[in-house]
């Protein structure tokens, strides 16, 4: 498995670049393809690093795997809040929103860090914040309290297609600690899309969730919770759900060379839902499908891959696409009526896993 490098990076810029700010962000490029096409050591994985303006500097903590956390204040006058892990409230959870320094004289100067708060990345969107955003939720969402999250005004939140209030949607109200969560960020459009395995009171249940960010507030959150009796195709099998993260490997970033662009990633998720189960291609032979955790499929078993078909099959609403980690996320309403997130792994051009969570629903509340 790669292990991403942890690093800690500071540096000062002086008096005259007032209010300038700089962030490392870790990108990915490139297409190529290996006669063992599998994940070798990581380029560039290490952890992010952000900068303040005026006569002191912020601070990049890492945290394991090199994604640092959101949190921690700046330091000097107009400093900026750090995108690192700086700033740890006891028990090591991120603060969320923590103020910039204070400057002489006792006025806050610079932006605040962590989620929903202005710093460094006010005019960006990062995996770090993206991370942080999801390790937020599902605090909050076993805390049952929202009060802790950066929601937009305007927040749209449906589970399993239907509309309403964090609050008042059956998970906020049962939910337990998470068990279990891989997830792609996708920093073009600021979207976080995770399979989770979360507790619905007594009971441990696949959980699919989508976060997006606009100014670093979350603007739509979009929730399938596949209870019992909701997808009667496959039982449920959340162990496998988690233990796929050592055997597929879905956050370990891809190498530099087998990377395949976001155009590469997007349209093999929208071929694959729109000419279903004629638009599944470029699988490997041990390519596995699972289905809330459940039936570990063989990809290709009882599909194929037409490119002459021009009907269309299943809709999606959104596919989004993480091009570090190779992965790429497709939400639809899924034949019977299943709203549905896919996700799936690839690199060097070949798809190596593919993993749905579906709930029961007349509609994606998307559409």
């Amino acid at each position: 498995m790669l292990k991403s490098t942890k690093n800690t990076a500071s540096r000062r810029i002086s008096a005259g670049c007032a209010l300038a700010s700089g962030l490392a962000i870790m990108l990915g490029a490139g297409l190529g393809c290996s006669s063992d096409p599998s994940p070798g050591a990581s380029n560039g994985a290490g952890g992010g690093v952000s900068t303040s303006a005026g006569s002191g500097s912020a601070h990049a903590g890492t945290s394991a795997g090199g994604s640092p956390s959101a949190g921690g204040s700046g330091d000097g006058v107009g400093g900026s809040a750090n995108t690192g892990s700086g700033g740890m409230s006891s028990g090591g959870t991120p603060n969320v929103g923590q103020a910039g320094a204070t400057a002489a004289g006792g006025s806050t100067v610079g932006g605040s860090g962590g989620i929903g708060g202005g710093g460094n990345n006010a005019a960006g969107c990062t995996r770090e914040l993206l991370k942080a955003t999801v390790d937020s939720y599902f605090k909050a969402l076993a805390a049952h309290d929202v009060s802790t999250l950066p929601l937009a005004d305007t927040l749209k939140f449906t589970e399993n297609g239907k509309e309403s209030k964090p609050a008042d949607a059956p998970l906020w109200k049962t939910a337990g600690t998470l068990k279990y969560v891989h997830s792609a960020l996708d920093t073009e459009t600021c979207n976080s899309a995770s399979e989770a395995v979360v507790p619905d009171g007594t009971t441990d249940i696949p959980v699919a969730v989508r976060i997006k960010l606009v100014g670093q507030k979350i603007t739509e959150i979009e929730t399938i919770a596949a209870r019992k009796g909701d997808y009667t195709g496959v039982t449920s099998n959340t162990a496998a759900l988690a233990a796929s993260k050592d055997t597929i490997k879905w956050e370990e970033p891809v190498p530099a060379a087998m990377r395949n662009k976001r155009e590469e990633l997007t349209s093999w998720m929208a071929k694959y839902f729109k000419q279903f189960p004629r638009g599944v291609c470029n699988t490997t032979s041990t390519c596995k499908r699972m289905e809330n955790g459940g039936g570990n499929f063989v990809c290709g078993e009882g599909a194929g891959c037409d490119a002459s078909s021009t009907s269309t099959v299943l809709k999606s609403h959104l596919i989004i696409a993480d091009e570090e980690t190779g992965l790429g996320v497709g939400f639809t309403l899924f034949t019977g009526g299943h709203p549905d997130m896919h996700m799936f792994k690839m690199y060097g051009g070949q798809v190596y896993a593919v993993s749905a969570i579906l709930s029961k629903g007349d509609s994606t509340g998307w559409d």
